[in-house]
């Protein structure tokens, strides 16, 4: 399953990170300000001189006028747009390609639990529901390992802690890691960044939340689903 990542690319040179949402970078040779639509730190990917891909914006009411889409590391393109995750896990959950949740033909984007938005309660036609929460992910460390996060998260904790509240209710629980690269081999929660997030999902496991993880073939066009990963917990 693909998505399309439509609209007019651009070619562009990494410079700044100016904070969570904006970035420096070069079109051209001419000094633009972009919007970065994923607010992790990615400091392994946006360096100073990295080559960028950039989609151009027409639009009036925003202070800017592009969004910076993809970063390549070497030869490896990597799409770093946090909301391509749920786009394509829709598409995915619709037409049954996720084989742990076929069957689950009801899907609902966003939905509360407790105190935490999640992005996608599920649910069967014999009664059966879940909730599921995406999340992107864009490092690969050694050896193929993909990790997240890539910055401390305290809402990413709250979610996952919030799903065993949910398994406890009878609700299914998931998060689902989608790695937007294809170099990935495995996948890990990054101890080394945020150890309780890390304990909440060995946590979570033991109460039976399930943890799934995908890696993605990306072009500048599209991103597709790739393979099942293995977790290492």
């Amino acid at each position: 399953m693909s998505i399309i990542i439509d609209g007019v690319k651009v070619l562009g040179v990494f410079i700044k990170r100016l904070n969570r949402f904006l970035a420096e970078v070069l079109i051209e040779g001419e000094a633009h300000i972009t919007h970065v639509p994923n607010t992790g730190r990615m400091q392994e990917l946006l360096i100073p001189g990295a080559k960028i891909i950039l989609r151009k914006i027409n639009n009036p009411n925003r202070k800017t006028s592009y969004d910076l889409l993809f970063v390549y590391k070497e030869d490896l393109l990597v799409a770093i747009d946090s909301k391509l995750p749920n786009v394509l896990l829709e598409k995915c959950f619709a037409d049954g390609l996720i084989p742990y949740f076929v069957g689950y033909n009801y899907i609902k984007r966003e939905v509360f639990y407790g105190k935490s938005k999640f992005d996608f309660s599920l649910n069967s036609s014999d009664g059966k529901h879940a909730l599921v929460e995406a999340k992107c992910v864009t490092l690969v460390k050694g050896s193929g390992i993909a990790s997240f996060p890539d910055a401390p998260t305290d809402r990413g904790r709250k979610h996952v802690l919030e799903l065993i509240d949910a398994v406890e209710e009878g609700i299914r629980g998931a998060v689902i890691f989608i790695i937007q690269r294809d170099d990935a081999v495995k996948f890990t929660p990054n101890n080394e960044m945020d150890e309780r997030f890390y304990e909440a999902v060995v946590l979570a496991k033991k109460k039976g939340v399930e943890f799934f993880a995908y890696n993605c073939d990306v072009t500048p066009d599209s991103i597709t689903l790739g393979k099942e990963l293995s977790i290492i917990i």
